[in-house]
């Protein structure tokens, strides 16, 4: 079970999945966009920070991506059951490996990224995202795309009208197939004036 001290079997376990494809030649790290939300933030954002040559795409809706300050906001507190609690040595250790802001390295050439928070976010505190992407920012040497979209009237992604959800998912397709390569939705050149 991916909990406290075990949470490292989750990106562990994408990763290897991830190198299974490519070796079994279903496809290459150019292809492939990893997407998640939530608590999933951790298991994508390690997986990106752990082997960022695996991916071509890294969407990331609300994600924890700080997870050592995660029980200081949001509904933080009732995570300390499954992610730990800072108070505790042990489980801080836990909640330090796990924490994807606190993994960043400098100089990496990270993939494509695209972050999303909601501004009214009870459950992940939307500063979760603003300061992963800034260090994120400042550490990458790649020339892909980092990208922070903040919704200013939604939530935790299903607290908003149907047709807000389909225009973010749009959003979100649209970005992973450009990432990845789709001729239909790469850019076009503008005519010179």
């Amino acid at each position: 079970m991916g909990k406290k001290n075990n949470k490292p079997n989750s990106w562990k376990d994408l990763i290897a999945c991830s190198e299974y494809l490519i070796t079994q030649k279903y496809t290459s790290p150019k292809k492939i966009a990893i997407w998640a939300g939530s608590a999933g933030g951790i298991t994508d954002g390690m997986a990106m920070i752990e082997r960022p040559d695996l991916y071509g795409a890294v969407i990331i809706e609300s994600g924890i991506l700080n997870a050592v300050r995660n029980e200081l906001g949001g509904v933080g507190k009732t995570s300390v059951q499954e992610f730990g609690s800072v108070n505790k040595p042990n489980e801080f250790k836990d909640l330090l490996q796990m924490d994807a802001y606190h993994n960043i390295r400098k100089g990496v050439k990270f993939p494509a990224v695209l972050i999303t928070t909601g501004i009214n976010d009870p459950r992940v505190t939307p500063w979760q995202s603003t300061k992963f992407m800034a260090k994120l920012l400042a550490n990458n040497k790649s020339d892909k795309p980092i990208l922070l979209k903040v919704d200013y009237e939604g939530g935790h992604g299903g607290d908003i009208p149907a047709i807000q959800r389909y225009s973010n998912l749009s959003d979100i397709f649209a970005f992973a197939f450009w990432q990845l390569g789709h001729p239909d939705y790469q850019p076009k050149d503008q005519p010179r004036k």
